[in-house]
């Protein structure tokens, strides 16, 4: 590691200690050169999968578009937004726990039904009628008679 006051690249850490849940490293160092001290942060790169949208196209996967989609259907929800990020976050171990370098954007779909079906029923009624395209109040009953068994 270099350091940022001197660019030397004989540094040492002094302290290490989990942060932010465990899912980064905050190292404390110190250089061998200068001696001035400066604290780093660790954290695991993970790739997420590249989405294969119904028309053939192929693109990256977008947080900020999940998250969009999401926050409409919870728009005006009592819905925390810890519950949210955690529910994402569930998804996002999913999508890259396939192992698949690229997944249809139909899974991403069905998950994040599945996600708000156990965050909140209203949403997931929303988020299902935009994704499933109803076209008639019937299709809006049977999606809520099967949220009932």
């Amino acid at each position: 590691m270099y350091c940022p006051f001197c660019s030397a690249q004989d540094t040492k850490v002094i302290d290490s200690r989990l942060v932010a849940e465990g899912s980064q490293v905050r190292r404390r160092r110190s250089c061998n050169e200068c001696h001035e001290r400066f604290t780093t942060f660790e954290a695991a790169e993970l790739v997420m999968p590249r989405l294969i949208k119904s028309d053939g196209r192929r693109e990256p996967f977008n947080d900020d578009k999940l998250l969009v989609g999401i926050n409409r259907a919870l728009e005006k929800r009592p819905v925390s937004i810890e519950d949210i990020e955690s529910a994402v976050n569930k998804l996002k171990s999913t999508l890259r726990a396939t192992g698949e370098r690229e997944v249809e954007s139909k899974m991403v779909g069905e998950l994040v039904m599945e996600l708000l079906k156990s965050l909140d029923k209203i949403a997931y009624i929303r988020f299902a009628s935009v994704y499933r395209s109803f076209e008639d109040v019937k299709e809006f009953g049977e999606e809520i008679a099967k949220l009932d068994k």
